[in-house]
């Protein structure tokens, strides 16, 4: 019976636990690129004893970003940034990974931290603004929530295609700094995800309407990525799998449609939410664990590994989901930006016999060879394993 700690092995790549880094945004690029901030960063999680480690959603072109401070692989002379990242994270033990994406309807942001709309949520910028552009998307559809209401431009056939060749130029790039795992960004109300979705797609040819239109996208961009990245690293996709919304995605749609995408190359699926709307019925954020449910029923219905996050920061319950066979992964964001050290935590809280094999060897000979008081060491003693917070589902 695999657990947290148990290694996992997907086409030529082996992690050494089930933990990921999440991608996260931290909007610290400059002209997209990554510097000492994301080296040291993202090496600090790999030193920490997380497996796989992402750093953001890498736009693959400038309008692709979220904000001007995003990061992205669009041009060569970012590659060199990413090497440095990939370095780090291999010299620490983890497995460097990439996911590449395009925000669609949901860019041409402020920074959130550095200021919102009145409502507190994200605020949009407007095209002619230094900082902003007119947004992309599958209709002339605003998002809407969170202060999106510019217009934002139609996608052409072409232009389309022309974004497929674009995912293909970023994964070579990416290839070429050293990832050796690289995921589409299909969620979040981002490019992929409205695409999906019938509230942001209203188009009425070969890219809208059925389900088969409307994943038509998803498809031609797996191809195009698939044609490039080497049989042996892993090809996997965030997909947004649920809009919360009777009129936008539907978890059964979602499930048919990582089926299609598994006949084009597809991995592993990593499930998470549409968020093509802010007008969710009953929203499950308090929820622990609530996205496992739908991730095990795509492991069942489709014969894919699965991964999945939204809660699951408590480590007995991150481990149940691995011990009971629910998921293959845990993502984690927050809990990693709160933590670089997570797994050697999680590890002394499920009283693992040597937690301290997580981190580099030299750490490891100092820290299992301490002489005096326990907690003085940093780590607080671990506590009994504590009953799960969670229900089964």
């Amino acid at each position: 019976m695999p657990d947290l700690f148990s290694p996992f092995t997907l086409k030529g790549v082996t992690l050494r636990n089930r933990i990921v880094m999440s991608p996260m945004t931290m909007y610290n690029s400059v002209d997209g690129k990554l510097d000492d901030y994301h080296v040291s960063y993202l090496g600090a999680r790999a030193a920490g004893g997380f497996a796989l480690v992402f750093g953001e959603q890498m736009a693959i072109t400038p309008d692709g970003r979220t904000t001007t401070s995003c990061a992205g692989i669009w041009s060569d002379d970012q590659i060199e940034g990413h090497a440095r990242v990939c370095a780090i994270i291999e010299r620490m033990g983890g497995v460097p990974a990439i996911q590449l994406g395009h925000t669609g309807r949901k860019g041409s942001e402020l920074p959130p931290h550095k200021g919102t709309n009145a409502e507190g949520t994200w605020k949009q910028l407007p095209p002619d603004h230094p900082d902003g552009w007119t947004c992309v998307a599958p209709s002339a559809i605003p998002y809407g929530g969170g202060g999106h209401v510019y217009p934002v431009h139609a996608l052409t056939v072409e232009e389309i295609a022309a974004l497929h060749r674009s995912y293909a130029d970023a994964a070579r790039r990416a290839l070429d700094a050293g990832y050796k795992w690289l995921e589409m960004h299909y969620a979040h109300g981002y490019l992929g995800a409205s695409f999906l979705s019938p509230i942001a797609n209203q188009r009425t040819d070969q890219y809208g309407g059925s389900l088969e239109n409307r994943v038509r996208f998803h498809l031609e961009a797996l191809d195009a990525v698939r044609a490039v990245w080497p049989e042996e690293y892993p090809l996997t996709m965030r997909l947004g799998a649920d809009d919360l919304n009777p009129k936008g995605t539907q978890f059964e749609d979602a499930v048919t449609a990582i089926g299609m995408m598994k006949a084009h190359g597809l991995d592993l699926a990593d499930v998470s939410l549409g968020f093509n709307t802010d007008e969710m019925v009953d929203p499950p954020f308090n929820e622990v664990a609530f996205m496992i449910s739908r991730a095990k029923r795509v492991r069942d219905a489709v014969g894919l590994p699965v991964a999945t996050s939204w809660n699951l920061g408590v480590p007995q319950n991150a481990d149940r989901v691995i011990r009971e066979e629910l998921i293959d992964l845990v993502f984690l964001g927050r809990p990693a930006l709160a933590n670089p050290h997570w797994p050697i935590w999680a590890a002394r809280e499920l009283a693992h016999p040597d937690p301290f094999h997580l981190v580099q060897p030299d750490w490891a000979w100092w820290l299992r060879n301490f002489r005096g008081h326990g907690p003085s060491i940093g780590w607080p003693e671990a506590r009994e394993v504590s009953e799960l917070t969670w229900a089964a589902q």
